[in-house]
C-alpha cells in the first residue's frame, strides 16, 4: 500500500513539475513577443534606389516602432552621400550601425534587418545629345535666324548626352559673347533642377546666312568713281564674309574707291570714301 502511495505521489509532483515548465514557457514567450513589440524595427532592402543627394534612413528603410519621436528621429538620419544620377554606392551594414550609434541612437532599443550590403542607385532623367541639339537648334531659330529667310543650321555637334537627377528640369541657351553669330558658334547650354544651377553641356553650331553683296564686275583703279557698269550683286554666306561688307549697291555709286581693286571683290566699307570736295572760285 504504502509503495503505491509513493508512486501515486511521484507522479502527482512530476506533473506539477511539468506544469511549472510549461505556464514558465508560456509566460517568457509572452514576455518576449510583448519586448519585441516595443523595439523599433528597422528592414532594408538589398537594392535601393532614391532621388535626393543624400542618403536618408527613412527613405530607404521601412522603420516601424510604438515611439513616433524615435521614429522620426531615425527616419531623418543621413547615412551618406547619394551617388552621382544613375551611378550606385554601396554600404555596408556596419555603416549603418554605425551612423545610429552616432546619432545617440540606442541600439537596445533596435530590432535591425538589414542585408550585409546594401547597394543603393540614384534616379536620374537623361537628356540626350538629340534633345540637346534640338534645344539649340531651336534658340538659333528664335533669336538668330528669324529676319534671315536664306538663313540655315548646317549643323549642330553635342559631345555627349546629360544625366540629371529627378526633379524640375528647365535650361538656357547661352550663346557667345561679342562675336557675329554665324559660322561656327560655341553655345553653353545651362540645366537647372528645382530652380538651382545643376550642370552645364556645350553645343557647336555651324549657322549659314546668304545674302546679297556687292562685289566688283572688273577691277577698279585707285580713287575712281564707281559706276554701277563696275558692281553687281552675289549671294554669299555671310559667315565666310569679313565684317563690314556692303549688301547696298546705293552704299557705293557716288563714292570712289580708296586703293586700286581687283575683280570680284566683295567691297567693304572701308575700300570706299567720298571724293574730296572742289572749291570754286
Amino acid at each position: 500500500m504504502k509503495t503505491l502511495n509513493y508512486k501515486f505521489q511521484a507522479c502527482r509532483n512530476l506533473i506539477a513539475v511539468i506544469i511549472f515548465m510549461l505556464v514558465f514557457l508560456c509566460v517568457s514567450s509572452i514576455t518576449r513577443k510583448i519586448g519585441a513589440a516595443e523595439l523599433t524595427r528597422i528592414r532594408i532592402l538589398p537594392n535601393v534606389q532614391i532621388d535626393d543627394e543624400d542618403i536618408l534612413l527613412g527613405r530607404i528603410a521601412g522603420i516601424e516602432g510604438q515611439d513616433p519621436l524615435l521614429v522620426q528621429k531615425l527616419s531623418s538620419i543621413v547615412v551618406a552621400r547619394a551617388p552621382l544620377p544613375g551611378a550606385s554606392r554601396t554600404l555596408e551594414k556596419q555603416t549603418f550601425k554605425m551612423r545610429l550609434r552616432q546619432n545617440g541612437i540606442d541600439m537596445s532599443q533596435l530590432l535591425l534587418n538589414i542585408p550585409a550590403k546594401v547597394v543603393v542607385t540614384r534616379s536620374y532623367i537623361e537628356i540626350s545629345r538629340e534633345k540637346i541639339k534640338m534645344l539649340v537648334s531651336d534658340y538659333i531659330l528664335k533669336n538668330i535666324l528669324k529676319d534671315h529667310a536664306d538663313g540655315s543650321i548646317k549643323d549642330i555637334q553635342v559631345a555627349d548626352s546629360l544625366q540629371l537627377p529627378n526633379g524640375r528640369i528647365s535650361f538656357k541657351v547661352i550663346p557667345p559673347r561679342n562675336r557675329d553669330l554665324l559660322g561656327k558658334i560655341p553655345f553653353s547650354v545651362h540645366f537647372d533642377v528645382n530652380g538651382k544651377f545643376y550642370k552645364r553641356v556645350w553645343a557647336t553650331a555651324t549657322v549659314e546666312v546668304l545674302a546679297e553683296v556687292v562685289i566688283t564686275k572688273k577691277p577698279v583703279g585707285r580713287h575712281k568713281p564707281i559706276t554701277k557698269d563696275d558692281i553687281e550683286l552675289l549671294k554669299m554666306d555671310l559667315a565666310k564674309l569679313p565684317s563690314g561688307v556692303i549688301t547696298d549697291p546705293e552704299a557705293v555709286l557716288g563714292k570712289r574707291s580708296r586703293r586700286a581693286i581687283g575683280a570680284k571683290t566683295v567691297l567693304r566699307a572701308d575700300l570706299v570714301e567720298f571724293p574730296p570736295l572742289v572749291k570754286r572760285g
